[in-house]
């Protein structure tokens, strides 16, 4: 299950991200965090970029309210994504097939 965190704000989802990878997509759960895969290198941010815009596009929200906000230079990572609620997220991702289950 997705650790996931509600505050007054937004939602902190864990991330485990896998760069280089075939395609972009949202792979599932990985050990309590959503699997993320980028076909960006993890230089010069370029891996955070595609990640940070894959989950706006994947959740209909703007690229400004998604924010990594730990885990800058890690596979493991922590996004904040502002306006939402940890039930809008998990609708959404269980609409697109990413996940089975409500957190």
């Amino acid at each position: 299950m997705i650790e996931v965190t509600e505050d007054a704000t937004g939602v902190i989802i864990p991330l485990r991200v896998q760069p280089k990878a075939s395609s972009d997509r949202i792979a599932g759960e990985h050990a309590g965090a959503l699997k993320v895969c980028v076909t960006s290198p993890p230089e010069d941010g370029k891996a955070n970029a595609a990640v940070i815009k894959l989950i706006a596009k994947q959740l209909r929200v703007a690229r400004s309210s998604v924010e990594i906000v730990s885990g800058q230079s890690s596979r493991q990572k922590k996004i904040h994504i502002s306006a939402v609620s940890a039930s809008d997220v998990s609708r959404k991702l269980a609409a697109a097939g990413v996940v089975s289950a409500e957190w």
